[in-house]
């Protein structure tokens, strides 16, 4: 019988994988048997973590779609599509120009329709894929500082769940992994100004009073990835210590 969430002759794509919650997502699905490419922009860090778990690494500018799309294409086929890479501007709505916009739509939606549109016919041929897509509980609830990020990730929880209702009938699920507040690099660097005080009320907002780790978001990304995970799809799993109940 095969281990749980086995991942043997499984190909993933993976964006945004050479640190933080993208390179906990290489490294678990490597550890789960896939074969695994990992897309960044920082090649140094993407091709060390390549080296170190036998993935391959590609650089990609996300902003770029015509080039996310011809590198999942090229690249392909791919059982597994992790679109994790994403960014933030942390700033009030009306301090916000058109250029933030643009980018922040670029990274965090549209590269996702480029990637699963490059992905899926590949997939609709071989009547099996997964399709995961990191989103944010602040596309849930919406975000102070950050409604652009935040209207990105909405727009993302709603592309998944149309992927789903046209993909179901060729077996390919697609679902949205929602974390809350992650330690992460990024974060750190983010509550540098804020110091003690943002910390504690970014724990303050999960139940379970702490930040999640990159290694509990990959988790999520393995099990949905799985064969156990078939009958799942369309759903927004919250990875965010209850912040989303």
């Amino acid at each position: 019988m095969a281990p749980p969430f086995d991942l043997q002759g499984r190909r993933a794509f993976v964006t945004g994988g050479s640190k933080g919650i993208g390179a906990a997502i290489v490294r678990r699905l490597r550890a789960h048997c896939a074969e695994v490419m990992l897309s960044a922009q920082d090649m140094p860090l993407a091709e060390a973590l390549a080296a170190e778990t036998g993935a391959r690494a590609v650089q990609l500018d996300l902003t770029d779609l015509a080039a996310a799309s011809r590198t999942v294409r090229d690249h392909g086929p791919f059982d597994v599509l992790v679109n994790n890479a994403g960014q933030d501007q942390h700033a009030f709505f009306t301090d916000t120009t058109p250029e933030q916009w643009r980018h922040l739509l670029a990274v965090n939606l549209e590269a996702v329709f480029a990637t699963v549109h490059a992905a899926l016919p590949a997939m609709q041929a071989a009547r099996w894929g997964r399709i995961i897509n990191i989103g944010s509980e602040a596309g849930r609830q919406g975000s102070r500082g950050g409604s652009v990020y935040a209207a990105a990730k909405g727009g993302v929880i709603a592309f998944t769940k149309s992927l789903a209702r046209e993909n179901g009938r060729y077996g390919i699920t697609a679902n949205v992994i929602a974390p809350g507040p992650v330690d992460t690099p990024l974060l750190r660097k983010a509550l540098a100004g804020g110091g003690d005080k943002l910390l504690a009320a970014m724990k303050g907002a999960t139940l379970l009073n702490r930040l999640g780790t990159p290694e509990e978001v990959a988790a999520a990304v393995v099990f949905l990835a799985s064969e156990e995970a078939g009958f799942i799809t369309g759903e927004t799993l919250g990875v965010s210590g209850g912040m989303g109940c």
